[in-house]
């Protein structure tokens, strides 16, 4: 089944199993190579956290079965995603990503935003990261994305979960092509989600890092996202839309529309979170 929303024209794919099959990137052309060193250059200038690491590309994707996806893959760097910024090329192939839908106990998700010191400084998105390629002889397959978004979501926020209690939720495509694999955690108190935080931030600025997040906030509505200031990863109206429409059965009261929305958000000298 596929859902798109009207708001983002964002495809969510209900998948059940994905099958993950390697393959070439598109060549690239000397000429082409050059434009996109260039594009990658002027990217680089203007945010020079930017780093040429390895990563994931998303080839082509096709349907096994009425819940089951293949997804092609192939090996690149972050420079191939300068390819974006030149529609005119053929060649660019999306990123593919990995992303987890925490709840709270009482069926709101929470959100965090990229400090900016990161690439996408100031953007509100779901816990998670760009899929990396396996080491040698190892696989890329749903548990290995699996085990990456629980790694993402410990490093981001604190909070620790089993892969295993993972569950592959939804799958989405972005206004870009971009595919990304939505995992869902197990629900959470929010006093525990905002403590994990609270000492993860801490810790990493005593240790003299910058946290990859600035701030959280717990969130279960287009009103309450309208409450985040600064850009939105396109995917994340429409999966707070699904998450609590599908959770809010199970999920006891929630506190009024009318309260503000509970932040959490890094300040101070001390690296300490403290509440928005």
């Amino acid at each position: 089944m596929i859902e798109t929303s009207p708001s983002g024209g964002v495809d969510l794919f209900d998948v059940h199993r994905i099958r993950l099959e390697e393959t070439e990137a598109p060549p690239l052309s000397p000429k082409d190579r050059q434009a996109v060193d260039q594009a990658w250059d002027e990217a680089v200038r203007a945010n020079p956290t930017l780093f040429d690491g390895p990563a994931v590309a998303c080839v082509g994707t096709e349907w096994e079965g009425p819940h089951d996806l293949l997804l092609r893959w192939a090996r690149v760097t972050y420079r191939h995603y300068a390819l974006g910024r030149l529609p005119a090329l053929a060649a660019w192939s999306p990123s593919l990503f990995v992303n987890v839908v925490q709840p709270t106990d009482d069926g709101r998700v929470l959100a965090v935003r990229m400090s900016p010191s990161t690439a996408a400084p100031g953007r509100w998105q779901l816990p998670g990261g760009s899929a990396e390629p396996p080491e040698p002889h190892r696989t890329l397959d749903e548990a290995a994305l699996r085990r990456h978004a629980a790694l993402e979501l410990v490093e981001e926020t604190g909070i620790d979960v089993r892969p295993e209690d993972l569950r592959l939720w939804v799958v989405t495509r972005g206004v870009d092509r971009s595919v990304g694999l939505m995992f869902l955690a197990p629900p959470k108190p929010e006093r525990v989600i905002r403590e994990r935080f609270e000492a993860m931030t801490a810790a990493e600025q005593a240790q003299g890092r910058l946290p990859e997040l600035d701030q959280t906030a717990l969130v279960s509505s287009p009103t309450d996202l309208s409450l985040l200031t600064g850009p939105h990863a396109d995917y994340l109206e429409p999966i707070v839309h699904r998450s609590t429409r599908l959770l809010k059965d199970g999920a006891s009261a929630r506190p009024p529309q009318s309260q503000p929305v509970p932040r959490c958000r890094v300040v101070g000298e001390g690296g300490r979170a403290t509440p928005g």
